[in-house]
């Protein structure tokens, strides 16, 4: 299988993983300035007023969802999907992602739907899409 024609939805995942390792970073890095840091743990009085709170839950969201996208991205292309709509799906997820994490990094808010929840939801509708040409695909 050729696999060039799938470049854009590649470079997209490339984007989805750096972003990843960015919040994995600031999110560390930020709970290693508190006083008293325990590795692995934050401190549960913090709350969405804190930057370091919202940098460890971004990159905790993202850790959520990571698995399923990934896992949807890459049956995409090894079913064949049309590589220009895997790409699209996957450039949506990247682009919503980023969203989000600079959203919640800027907001704090515990207001539901905050302005990242919109991303989110965009990021979870790209997720389906693929699911759904994936299915589509197969039959």
């Amino acid at each position: 299988m050729d696999f060039s024609a799938y470049s854009s939805a590649f470079s997209g995942l490339l984007v989805v993983l750096t972003t990843l390792i960015v919040q994995f970073i600031v999110a560390n890095t930020g709970k290693a300035r508190l006083p008293n840091h325990i590795p692995g743990k934050i401190d549960p009085s913090l709350g969405h007023e804190s930057f370091v709170f919202r940098a460890y839950r971004t990159m905790e969201n993202s850790l959520e969802n990571i698995s399923l996208f990934l896992g949807s991205a890459f049956l995409a292309i090894l079913a064949g999907v049309n590589p220009v709509w895997t790409g699209f799906a996957v450039w949506i997820y990247a682009l919503a992602r980023i969203m989000h994490m600079i959203l919640y990094y800027m907001i704090s808010t515990e207001q539901n739907p905050s302005p990242r929840s919109y991303f989110y939801l965009l990021g979870l509708l790209a997720n389906i899409l693929l699911l759904i040409l994936i299915l589509t695909r197969l039959l």
